[in-house]
């Protein structure tokens, strides 16, 4: 039995010994970098901090106002567009910012991007709206409370701030929708090329749409007297935003 080990573990040797091995280094092909070209670069590559309370003249009584739902209702008209033609963020659905949600935004942009070749501005104004509010226990009536807060307005397509340079979209993607993600109201993180295939898209759907019964069709025409039930807004856009 011990002869026998001896004999294979010989032959095992001896079949090592035979076999030579040349190591040879493999070759990777890495992909070609992409060429940026001409980008623009605003002045002010960094976000600026936003006042928390609108400045005004010292003689002036800082005004108060109503709630105002018609300006975070319905699509954005304006600023619905890249300047830059990169990446950004934009809401999906409207919704108010306070002064908290734009220093998140701001530190987080400034923590999580190469401010070397990146740059981020921003796309909607300070806050500037009042909301009122009256102390804990008061009664009805009095008057309209006191200024709590200011906020900022926005409508479904706004854009909230534009994140451009010398980058890739994949190198920002999970900061822009963890940034989304806290807001206040429903956002998601875009480039030019989502929201052109987003615009063909839709514009084929509505070129190409062979049923009659839409939503369009039947808010026009008054099916069912659905005038006397439906909301004012559903009459305006169609049932596309609330």
């Amino acid at each position: 039995m011990i002869r026998a080990s001896r004999n294979l573990a010989h032959n095992l040797l001896s079949t090592w010994q035979s076999v030579s091995a040349t190591q040879i280094a493999g070759i990777k092909v890495f992909p070609e970098p992409p060429k940026y070209g001409d980008i623009e670069v605003p002045e002010r590559p960094k976000l600026k901090i936003m006042e928390k309370v609108p400045q005004f003249p010292s003689s002036m009584r800082p005004p108060k106002m109503q709630k105002r739902l018609r300006y975070m209702r319905g699509p954005e008209e304006i600023h619905n567009f890249l300047m830059y033609k990169q990446f950004g963020i934009i809401a999906t659905k409207g919704g108010r910012m306070k002064h908290g949600h734009f220093e998140m935004v701001r530190l987080t942009i400034s923590r999580k991007i190469d401010q070397k070749r990146m740059f981020a501005i921003w796309r909607i104004p300070a806050p500037w709206q009042p909301i009122t509010k009256k102390g804990q226990g008061q009664r009805m009536g009095g008057g309209k409370g006191a200024i709590d807060s200011y906020v900022t307005p926005v409508k479904a397509g706004r854009v909230i701030i534009e994140v451009g340079g010398k980058c890739e979209f994949f190198e920002v993607k999970k900061t822009l929708t963890q940034i989304a993600n806290q807001l206040p109201f429903e956002a998601k993180a875009i480039t030019q090329e989502m929201m052109d295939e987003e615009a063909a898209e839709e514009k084929w759907l509505e070129e190409n749409n062979q049923h009659l019964w839409t939503w369009k069709y039947m808010i026009q025409n008054n099916m069912l007297g659905c005038h006397k039930w439906i909301s004012p807004f559903d009459k305006w856009w169609f049932n596309k935003h609330r």
